[in-house]
C-alpha cells in the first residue's frame, strides 16, 4: 500500500517539475495547436466581443498583438512608452516614486518634448498642470497621479488605432488564437495524476494539459451525486462565479468540460497546502506577524476582487486558503459564494461554525460584512494559533459556539502587536455597521490599516513581493492517496436526456483569459506567434483569390483521436 502512494507521488512530482526539453508538452503539441488559415476563422468575428476594453485591456493575447501592431507605427510608440512608464511607476517603491514621476512628466507631458502625448484630448493642458503641481511639490506623489493621462491615452488608442488594428494581420492572428481557444475540450486534452482531495460532489485530482505542459487541479462533480442532492444550481453557480473572476488572489477556472459520469472544473493548482495545515502542523501553532501580514494582505486583495464583481464569498477559513509553489495564497472553493445585485442584501445561514459572522448566525440580512469578519478570524488564528471563538479540537456544541460569536469578546495574548490587535478588533465588530471594511470604501480602508503599513499593494498586486515562506518543491502537501476516503457508489439515481440541457450549459470548454495566460506562460505564444519574412504575413495570413482559397484541412489521426469521446488517455505512453 505504501508503494502505491510512493509511485503516485513520484509520477506527480515529475509532472510538476516539467522536465525534459518539451517541459511537459506532448510530442504532437504543435499539431494540437496548429493555426487554421485565417479565412477559416471569420465566423469567430461574430462570436466574440470586439471592443477596445475587452481585446486590448483584458485579454492577454489581444494585449500583446495590439502592442505588436502599434510598434509598427512610429507615431504610436510614444503612447506605448508612456503606458509602460506608468505601469513601472505604480510599482515603484515609495522612496523612488517622486524621481520616477518627474522623469515621466519631463518626457511625456511637456509640450516641447518629441514624445509629448498631450495633444490627444481637449483637457490635456489642465491634466498636465495638475501633474506639474504634484511633481514640483517635492512630496511623494500618489500612485494614481497619471491615471487621468492613462485613461486619455487609452481613449485615443480606442479610436482610429483600434479600427486600423482590426484590418491588420495582427487581428487576423488574434482570430486564429480565438479559434484555437474555442475548440471542444474533453478528458483527452489532459493527463490525469493522483487524487489530491475531495470536494462536495467528487474527487479533486492533479492534471496536465498535453499541449502545453501546464498543471491544474481537476474538480470532478459526479453527475449522479449532483442529481441525488439536487445540487445543479449550486454546481452551476460555482462555475459561473469562477468563470467571472480573474484575480491572482482567487483560484481561476481554466476549463469546464464533461465526461460520461462527471462534470469537471479545471482550476489553478495550488501545490503548497492550505493555511490550516501550515498554522497547525508546521511547528508551534500560528505564524510570526510578518507572515500573517503578507497572507492577510493577499486575502484582502482577493476579497476586493470578488466584491467589485458583487460577489460575497461567505466561507473564509484556513482550509480554504491555499498556497502555490512560490508561497502566494489564493481563496479557493467558491461553492457558497453568491452574487448580490448592487444595492440589495441577502439572508442565509451558510458557512462554517466558528467563522460565521454574528449577522449570519442570527439569520439577518447582509452584504459583504461576513467576508471582513472572516478575514478578522483568519488574522487572529494566524497569530494566536487558534480560532477566536473555538479552540482547535475543542468539543463544544454548535449552539455554544454561535453564542460566543454573538455575545463574547475575543481575548488577545502577548502574541499580538498593537497593530494586529487593532485590526482584529475592528474586523471582529459584532455590529457590521461598525466593522472595518463595511463603513464605506471597503477593501481600500482595510488596506490602509497600520497592520499593512509595510505592504506596497501595487507591487503585491503585480506579484512583485516575495512571500515570507516558500513551500518545499519536493513535498506533496496532501494526504496519502489511500488515506483520502473514497466516495460511495450513488444508488437509485438514473441519468436521462432531460439532464443534457444542464450539462450542455456547464460544458463550455476553455475560459478565455486563463487559457491565454497559459499560452503565454508556457511559451506556446512565443513559439507559434511567428509572422513572415521582414515582418510580413505568414502563409496562413495571406489572402487568396476566391477560387484559390485553401480548403479546411482534414484532421489527422492523432487530432481525431484527441477529439473522440470515451477514449482513455490517462497515461503518457503515446507522448
Amino acid at each position: 500500500m505504501e508503494l502505491e502512494n510512493i509511485v503516485a507521488n513520484t509520477v506527480y512530482l515529475k509532472a510538476r517539475e516539467g522536465g525534459g526539453k518539451r517541459k511537459g508538452k506532448s510530442k504532437k503539441w504543435k499539431q494540437i495547436l496548429k493555426f487554421p488559415h485565417f479565412s477559416q476563422c471569420q465566423d469567430i468575428r461574430n462570436k466574440i466581443e470586439i471592443n477596445y476594453k475587452s481585446i486590448c485591456q483584458q485579454q492577454p493575447i489581444g494585449i500583446l498583438l495590439f502592442r505588436q501592431y502599434l510598434e509598427t507605427i512610429a507615431a504610436c510608440k510614444k503612447y506605448l512608452g508612456f503606458l509602460d512608464a506608468v505601469v513601472d511607476y505604480e510599482v515603484t517603491p515609495d522612496e523612488k516614486r517622486l524621481h520616477v514621476a518627474k522623469e515621466i512628466y519631463n518626457t511625456y507631458l511637456l509640450p516641447d518634448k518629441d514624445d509629448c502625448i498631450m495633444e490627444i484630448g481637449d483637457d490635456c493642458d489642465a491634466v498636465s498642470e495638475r501633474c506639474r503641481q504634484v511633481v514640483e511639490a517635492a512630496q511623494t506623489p500618489s500612485k494614481e497621479i497619471f491615471e487621468e493621462c492613462s485613461l486619455g491615452v487609452h481613449q485615443y488608442l480606442s479610436g482610429e488605432s483600434f479600427s486600423e488594428f482590426q484590418k491588420s494581420m495582427y487581428f487576423s492572428r488574434l482570430l486564429q488564437w480565438k479559434w484555437l481557444e474555442s475548440q471542444p475540450i474533453t478528458k483527452n486534452y489532459f493527463r490525469q495524476y493522483r487524487v489530491l482531495g475531495k470536494g462536495g460532489f467528487g474527487e479533486v485530482c492533479a492534471c496536465q494539459v498535453r499541449a502545453t505542459g501546464k498543471m491544474y487541479a481537476c474538480k470532478k462533480l459526479e453527475k449522479k451525486r449532483i442529481k441525488k442532492r439536487k445540487g445543479e444550481a449550486m454546481a452551476f453557480n460555482e462555475k459561473q462565479i469562477l468563470q467571472k473572476i480573474n484575480s491572482r488572489f482567487v483560484v481561476s477556472l481554466a476549463y469546464a468540460y464533461e465526461t460520461k459520469d462527471a462534470l469537471c472544473l479545471v482550476l489553478t493548482i495550488m501545490n503548497g497546502g492550505d493555511l490550516k495545515f501550515h498554522i497547525h502542523n508546521m511547528g508551534n501553532p500560528g505564524f510570526e506577524e510578518e507572515r500573517a501580514v503578507f497572507y492577510g494582505a493577499e486575502i484582502a486583495c482577493g476579497l476586493h476582487d470578488l466584491h467589485v464583481n458583487n460577489i460575497v464569498y461567505r466561507d473564509l477559513k484556513p482550509e480554504n486558503i491555499l498556497l502555490d509553489d512560490f508561497g502566494h495564497v489564493r481563496i479557493s472553493d467558491l461553492g457558497l459564494a453568491i452574487e448580490i445585485p448592487p444595492g440589495e442584501t441577502i439572508r442565509g445561514r451558510v458557512g462554517t461554525v466558528g467563522y460565521m459572522a454574528p449577522e449570519v448566525v442570527k439569520n439577518e440580512k447582509y452584504t459583504v460584512g461576513p467576508d471582513w469578519w472572516g478575514l478578522g478570524c483568519l488574522v487572529y488564528e494566524m497569530i494566536e494559533g487558534r480560532a477566536p471563538f473555538r479552540a482547535r479540537k475543542e468539543k463544544v456544541k454548535r449552539e455554544e459556539v454561535d453564542r460566543r460569536v454573538r455575545e463574547d469578546q475575543e481575548t488577545y495574548s502577548s502574541k499580538f502587536s498593537e497593530e494586529a490587535r487593532s485590526i482584529c478588533t475592528e474586523l471582529l465588530q459584532k455590529d457590521p455597521r461598525s466593522r472595518l471594511g463595511c463603513r464605506g470604501n471597503g477593501a481600500k480602508v482595510v488596506k490602509a490599516h497600520t497592520f499593512f503599513r509595510n505592504i506596497n499593494f501595487k507591487r503585491l498586486e503585480a506579484g512583485m513581493l516575495d512571500p515570507p515562506f516558500v513551500p518545499d518543491p519536493r513535498a506533496v502537501y496532501c494526504k496519502d492517496v489511500l488515506d483520502i476516503e473514497q466516495f460511495s457508489t450513488v444508488k437509485g439515481v438514473n441519468l436521462d436526456p432531460s439532464d443534457d440541457t444542464f450539462y450542455s450549459k456547464f460544458n463550455t470548454g476553455s475560459v478565455p483569459i486563463p487559457w491565454q495566460h497559459e499560452m503565454i506562460e508556457t511559451e506556446v505564444f512565443r513559439e507559434l506567434n511567428v509572422f513572415g519574412p521582414d515582418g510580413g504575413p505568414s502563409p496562413d495570413l495571406i489572402e487568396y483569390p476566391p477560387d484559390q482559397e485553401p480548403q479546411p484541412q482534414r484532421r489527422g489521426f492523432f487530432a481525431r483521436l484527441f477529439r473522440r469521446r470515451g477514449v482513455c488517455a490517462d497515461t503518457e505512453s503515446s507522448d
